[in-house]
């Protein structure tokens, strides 16, 4: 459904973590881009059915890319830009803050 406007523009990169695997990504990009661009689809399970959820609007108005960075839950992904050494988990049910 999303495709990047230009590929082939070579510029600074970010080193992340998506779920323990490291990927390189375009620094400009925000963290449900990173996702989607290496195929994470899903990127939490609901808390009251258990379905998967992932980056919809890509505004910040749905809050279906909630994800754990770097310890801290429910942080959406689309409001997100990434950068270098960041880690990113897909959430599962409600997380719960110390």
């Amino acid at each position: 459904m999303f495709e990047p406007i230009d590929s082939t523009t070579a510029g600074a990169s970010a080193r992340i973590q998506i779920d323990g695997i490291a990927h390189d990504v375009p620094a400009h990009y925000n963290v449900a881009a990173a996702l989607l661009a290496n195929g994470v689809s899903a990127c939490r399970a609901s808390a009251v059915s258990g379905a998967s959820r992932g980056p919809f609007c890509m505004m910040g108005v749905c809050f279906d890319c909630l994800v754990e960075i770097d310890g801290v839950p429910n942080v959406q992904a689309c409001m997100t830009p990434v950068r270098d050494g960041m880690q990113i988990r897909a959430m599962n049910g409600k997380a719960r803050l110390a």
